[in-house]
């Protein structure tokens, strides 16, 4: 692949400049509230929108091969190996390689200076706090910046900032043994922060068992709720094939593969990603900072309220700790919900594939299933992907409305519900990848030698039974009426022989179809439960957020109308109205434009 002459700016900066500039009035005002909490969440959505590329954090466990993956997607060694010393490395899109180390200087300073990227490794001590390099990359080109975090994010609490300011994150583990528990509670905790994530099965060309290793994997996550791809790869084995520019070895390595998946679903997406979720975190934000200066100025116009309006705030208080415990209505509605949506798909599935397969019987029993064997398969087929692309749009209309039914739980009518995206229903193939053909019928196999043997066994006794009976009449065993009679049964033999191999094809065509079906039930169904318990934890997560910043919210608010009850001047309070209702009209104006944005993805 040739490298384009400039790096593509994958987010557009025009467009989405209004929405920053509303990030910054809305973070104006958050600190001015003194909520740091919010006014953390509106700085990395700003960082998020402000930076046209797309920032790619790759993690994962001690020996599993993340650098060398990283110095593979770069094309370029920029990250250290092997029993090198490690530091955490920048790589960004620049037209001539370069690279500039990053040192601790006196009085917490930060001292840059730039050395020849051929010697960065051989220079790295103990005073660096980070590489960074530039590099004429076809990746980087295309908009990423690869971000390298050594160690795990365990061992390495700073890695957690970085997956903070990440619009993706690849998680690198070895394909020598599955997931283990601790792994997939890290992976729980980066789907906090960052929730689009691709898992990178590392050293396939290592260990023979990864297929089973992957689909352990998939289990795990599965069984977690994280709708997470595993994607087998080997970096070794692609440094091998581009080094002999073997095309075929390349594709064995499975980089390619991994390339073509972060571009479709990490850059093809990365503009729609960042608006929903800053426009997400406006109305959240916006909300919060409304409910405690609406109660600052309620108690400004008449302290003699306050007690009225603290009573009604700690009960706001109460039902929002409730809100956050696992007894909680809106929890026990997502639970049982969940439960009931995944029944009913299940049963919608099954419905509906016994309704092919009921069918596709009627239609077998029409006639000799061998005739027109390939042209059935494709039309089943057909209706497969038909019916489940059917069984996962119901199951997202599902989903939303009990996003709804949730959402309807809490006190506030105004609670917004996630945009939930399933994968797209409309591609099933991938779904159905998994699934064997329609088995061929192995009794279609019937050949001329075999039709003439069944007649010449079916005129023999013909021929005798008659040829014996005319011998009592002095006639020769064979004559004409032995003759015809050796015809006629020997036609009636082919014939009932026939008509048997047809039932044997229809009734071998009619298990085909029961063990497609089989499969089909257990793929889809399987795909289908993955993709609902992604909703599941999705809805728990989102609606546990509002809950704890309603909490965080109303002490503010408790905070706020208590110390305005101490303003006794009436000047002081007349003034401090004048400026809780400007804060107000900006807070509901910021609202507007954002809903207007959100509302309109194309600006």
């Amino acid at each position: 692949m040739s490298v384009p002459g400039h790096q593509v700016a994958v987010k557009n900066p025009d467009a989405l400049g209004p929405l920053v500039a509303l990030l910054d009035q809305l973070l104006e005002l958050t600190h001015a509230s003194g909520r740091l909490d919010l006014a953390g969440r509106l700085g990395i959505a700003r960082a998020r929108l402000a930076d046209p590329r797309v920032r790619l954090v790759v993690v994962g466990e001690s020996k599993s091969g993340m650098s060398t993956l990283v110095n593979s997607l770069v094309g370029a060694a920029v990250s250290a190996t092997e029993s090198q010393a490690s530091v955490p490395v920048i790589a960004e899109y620049g037209p001539q390689a370069s690279a500039t180390l990053v040192k601790a200087g006196p009085g917490g300073t930060a001292q840059r200076t730039a050395v020849d990227p051929q010697r960065v490794l051989s220079e790295l001590d103990g005073d660096v706090i980070r590489a960074e390099f530039t590099q004429p990359s076809a990746l980087l080109a295309e908009g990423f910046v690869v971000l390298d975090a050594p160690g795990s994010p365990t061992e390495t609490p700073a890695t957690w900032s970085l997956i903070a300011a990440a619009d993706a994150v690849l998680y690198v583990a070895d394909a020598r043994a599955p997931f283990t528990p601790a792994q997939i509670e890290q992976l729980q905790r980066i789907a906090q922060v960052c929730p689009t994530i691709v898992c990178v099965l590392n050293k396939i060309d290592q260990y023979s068992q990864w297929p089973q290793v992957q689909q352990h994997d998939r289990q795990l996550l599965d069984d977690v709720g994280l709708a997470f791809a595993v994607a087998p790869a080997s970096a070794r084995l692609h440094e091998r094939a581009t080094a002999a520019g073997d095309r075929q070895l390349d594709l064995e390595s499975g980089v390619p593969q991994l390339l073509d998946h972060l571009r479709s679903y990490v850059l093809g997406r990365a503009d729609a990603v960042a608006v929903e979720a800053a426009v997400r975190d406006i109305r959240l934000i916006t909300d919060h900072l409304s409910l405690a200066l609406r109660s600052e100025a309620e108690t400004l116009r008449d302290p003699r309220r306050l007690t009225v309006i603290t009573e009604q705030l700690r009960r706001t208080r109460e039902e929002a700790e409730q809100l956050r415990q696992r007894s909680a209505n809106w929890q026990v509605t997502l639970a049982d919900g969940a439960g009931e949506l995944m029944a009913d798909t299940e049963h919608d599935l099954r419905h509906r594939l016994r309704s092919l397969i009921r069918d596709a019987e009627a239609d077998i029993m029409k006639g000799d299933p061998a005739k027109r064997w390939a042209d059935f398969g494709a039309d089943l087929d057909a209706q497969i992907c038909e019916a489940v692309e059917e069984n996962f749009v119901i199951a997202h209309y599902r989903s939303v409305e009990l996003a709804e039914q949730v959402a309807a739980k809490f006190p506030d009518s105004g609670i917004p519900t996630p945009d939930l995206k399933l994968d797209n229903p409309g591609d099933v193939g991938a779904v159905l990848e998994p699934v064997a053909a329609l088995d061929k019928l192995d009794s279609a196999k019937h050949g001329v030698t075999q039709q003439v043997l069944t007649a010449l066994r079916g005129s023999y006794g013909g021929l005798l039974m008659v040829g014996l009976i005319t011998s009592l009449l002095h006639m020769s065993l064979v004559n004409w009426y032995s003759g015809g009679a050796a015809v006629l049964l020997g036609v009636n033999a082919l014939w009932d022989d026939r008509k048997a191999r047809r039932q044997r094809r229809q009734a071998e065509a009619k298990m085909a179809v029961a063990r497609l079906m089989d499969d089909v039930i257990f793929q889809v169904s399987k795909e289908s439960r993955y993709r609902l318990r992604a909703v599941q934890r999705s809805l728990r997560d989102h609606f546990t957020e509002i809950a704890t910043a309603t909490l965080r919210s109303v002490d503010a608010s408790l905070r706020a109308a208590e110390e305005a009850a101490t303003v006794h001047s009436g000047a002081g309070r007349e003034a401090r109205l004048t400026e809780i209702e400007r804060s107000l009209v900006r807070l509901r104006d910021i609202r507007e434009h954002a809903d207007t944005i959100g509302e309109n993805p194309a600006y």
